[in-house]
């Protein structure tokens, strides 16, 4: 299992997704469907996990690449640009921020 490492030269991406309790399990089931069909399978992806908060009113999506080029590649295929606008409609808002891994603990 990959694990967290501040000497890994790569790309942290963190999304967050604002949501309802009615819409949380569809988006998740949309971010899972996303993750095991495409997004993992593409160049420069390392690993990502899903995080939901107990109120179900925000996800949070952890992932790492190997470059920023190869997250910005991902977003800008016909396939992810399909996928972001059925993530859109089942979220009040997203946002990717990319972060490099200062310190762990």
């Amino acid at each position: 299992m990959p694990q967290i490492s501040d000497s890994q030269a790569c790309q942290t991406v963190i999304t967050t997704f604002d949501v309802t309790p009615g819409t949380c399990a569809d988006l998740l089931d949309e971010l899972r469907s996303a993750f095991d069909e495409f997004i993992r399978h593409q160049p420069g992806f390392i690993a990502a996990a899903l995080h939901v908060n107990d109120a179900q009113t925000r996800i949070a999506n952890y992932s790492q690449w190997r470059r920023r080029e190869d997250f910005q590649a991902m977003l800008r295929t016909e396939e992810m640009r399909g996928r972001n606008r059925r993530i859109n409609d089942l979220s009040k808002s997203f946002e990717p921020v990319m972060y490099e891994v200062a310190a762990v603990f």
